[in-house]
């Protein structure tokens, strides 16, 4: 006689410290840590968000920066460079060791961050003696 037992699906690829104590939950009780996975999940990217904001508002260029790469005919067109992303990106000034001050096109990957050269902040001025 054939067995019409439903099978087990196959478990996500999750480290044993947290598939081994699921498998021993109740349903009802699975339930519930599923809703709290997905809450928590959303709460999670919110706050990613939320901190991306904060930090590209304490990082990017103010206006007269930008008037001043467009002065020096250095686009702040993110479209106009190779790899950036148009809707993420944003300029920052980064310091590279200390005195060496250079923009950047900055943005989010992921879990890590992205950066894209664009000038130095303060180019050397040929000076005519």
């Amino acid at each position: 006689m054939a067995s019409d037992a439903p099978s087990k699906p196959s478990a996500p690829d999750l480290p044993a410290y947290l598939q081994d104590p699921l498998e021993r939950q109740s349903p009802d009780q699975l339930e519930s840590i599923a809703d709290y996975a997905i809450e928590l999940a959303a709460w999670k990217r919110r706050k990613r968000e939320h901190e991306l904001e904060q930090k590209r508002a304490e990082e990017a260029v103010d206006d007269k920066e930008l008037e001043d790469l467009e002065e020096r005919e250095i686009s702040t067109d993110p479209s106009e460079y190779e790899d950036v992303p148009i809707s993420s990106a944003y300029i920052t000034i980064k310091e590279t060791k200390p005195g060496y001050h250079y923009y950047y096109w900055q943005w989010r990957d992921g879990d890590s961050w992205e950066n894209k050269y664009i000038a130095p902040v303060n180019p050397k001025r040929n000076s005519e003696s």
